[in-house]
């Protein structure tokens, strides 16, 4: 068996710690701008002049707009092929995209003329997500030839779950703590700073991602190399509806998707610490006192993911968050929210620190570990039908996904609409009523709660497990195999073949 093809018998080839960590960069770079553009509400009817309706409706919209470039760009992903590789140019073009979207959006929408302003907001918008969908569906696609060794994948879950927390934890103590108090609130110089290391930074992370992918990037590493078989964009319907993984996986993580984006949202957690709890600043320091605990469980998670396998390490992450969650909407409604300060370390705010750390870290570790789930499922088509089509379930698995996490910019718009507030967004020392109170718990942790039990139900249905796994790569490795074999078979037979007529049909030019 080739180095290319295998490492053993079950046809693994693997790939160095440097470049597993290197590489999940590139899903570090996305979700920079996600953060980012969470802010982007407040931009929108804050100084662009926007209504939260409007805006509201505008980002559902262009979520769902986000799902339907994916399939194209999964195709344009399959059919790639370049002496730069596959996966390389795509995710070069997508970040240029995104920085350049980024700049033009925060820095020309607001000097346009009024009745502009929101068809040039949804048009930059849209050029935006196609930069975003290019870079975030390779992150997806190339996991399939980073390595396919299943003691190895879960690892990208442990740099995955590592650099986003140090991005949305810190993050938001960043923007709470420093940029929002250095600037005075959601004002243009915020966005400017902010937007301005988001850019920086993604093109470092970019950078280091490519470098990770460089020595895998390459045809011997895709599926099953020259044995693929022909696929066109109408067998997009049919993967999606004869592989069960897939749709047990798109409904189990898009659902956590959900969850996280609305607990996540710039709104949501003004609400949360802004006017629950009574200080803002508390959801930066909290952010920054969960880090460690929140890396501990992601590196606990993921050593049980490598000692069982990922689909156990999903399913007992999902149980603790929900139970986590669970427990501390009753406490909520049990004790006086104000209460919870750093400044009074009793049982109401220990008790806080604890269950929302526990629901964060554990409710968070799926989406870590979906991204090297979606190989397996990818390794299973192949195996199945012999396509190599990463780029295609990668975005099939996006498509799915954005469209039902599109509801959460819409489902905090029209929460907060319901409470009274139709012009503009709940605001830091805003007041708290008794449907602000009940609203702000619901959006936070109730629909979490909600979405983790349907994840577990679909989790019920998804067949993948470390035994099923390892009998894919073998077979894989067992095919891979057999056609080098058959490689160097012909190889081997005679330079020159003669026709029935006794001519060469390879001659052999003679030397003069």
């Amino acid at each position: 068996m080739t180095s290319a093809a295998a490492s053993d018998n079950y046809g693994y080839h693997k790939a160095k710690i440097w470049q597993i960590g290197f590489f999940a960069l590139n899903n570090t770079t996305t979700n920079m701008y996600l953060f980012a553009l969470a802010f982007v509400s407040y931009y929108a009817t804050g100084i662009a002049g926007l209504t939260v309706v409007a805006i509201s409706t505008i980002l559902t919209f262009m979520r769902v707009f986000d799902g339907i470039t994916d399939p194209v760009i999964g195709f344009i992903i399959d059919k790639t092929e370049s002496k730069f590789g596959k996966f390389r140019p795509l995710m070069i073009i997508g970040n240029i995209i995104l920085a350049s979207s980024l700049l033009i959006m925060y820095n020309v929408t607001h000097l346009l003329p009024e009745a502009s302003q929101m068809l040039f907001f949804i048009a930059i918008y849209a050029v935006y997500i196609i930069g975003y969908t290019f870079q975030t569906a390779c992150t997806k696609a190339a996991q399939t030839a980073l390595t396919n060794d299943p003691k190895q994948r879960p690892l990208f879950a442990v740099f995955d779950g590592v650099f986003n927390t140090v991005l949305f934890a810190g993050g938001q103590v960043f923007v709470a703590s420093y940029l929002v108090a250095k600037h005075g609130g959601f004002t243009m110089g915020m966005f400017t700073e902010l937007n301005t290391y988001v850019i920086v930074l993604g093109l470092i992370f970019t950078g280091m991602a490519v470098a990770g992918i460089w020595a895998k990037d390459r045809k011997e590493f895709f599926g099953l190399a020259d044995l693929n078989v022909k696929t066109g964009f109408r067998d997009y319907w049919p993967i999606l509806k004869g592989n069960r993984p897939l749709q047990m996986l798109i409904i189990a993580a898009s659902s956590d998707k959900l969850t996280l984006s609305v607990l996540r949202h710039a709104v949501v957690m003004v609400m949360l610490f802004g006017i629950l709890l009574g200080d803002y600043e508390l959801s930066g320091t909290i952010s920054m006192i969960i880090i460690i605990p929140t890396l501990v469980i992601t590196f606990a998670g993921v050593a049980y993911a490598r000692k069982r396998d990922l689909k156990k390490s999903f399913i007992a992450s999902t149980w603790i968050g929900l139970a986590a969650f669970g427990i501390l909407i009753a406490l909520l409604f049990a004790i006086d929210p104000t209460t919870i300060s750093l400044d009074n370390l009793g049982f109401a705010t220990i008790a806080f620190i604890v269950l929302y750390t526990l629901g964060m870290g554990f409710g968070s570790l799926p989406s870590a570990l979906v991204i090297p789930m979606i190989a397996d499922v990818s390794d299973y088509e192949t195996y199945k039908s012999g396509r190599y089509v990463p780029g295609m379930i990668g975005t099939l698995f996006s498509f799915v996904d954005k469209m039902i996490s599109s509801l959460a910019p819409a489902l905090v718009g029209f929460a907060v609409a319901l409470i009274g507030y139709k012009d503009t967004f709940p605001e830091i020392g805003s007041a708290l009523t008794a449907s602000m109170y009940g609203m702000t718990i619901l959006l936070a942790f109730g629909v979490p709660v909600l979405g983790w039990i349907i994840s577990l139900i679909a989790m019920k249905f998804y067949y993948l497990d470390s035994e099923k796994m390892a009998g894919i790569q073998k077979s894989i490795g067992d095919v891979k195999e057999k056609a080098e074999n058959e490689r160097l078979r012909v190889a081997r037979q005679p330079v020159e073949q003669m026709d029935k007529s006794g001519d060469s049909l390879n001659p052999i030019p003679s030397s003069k």
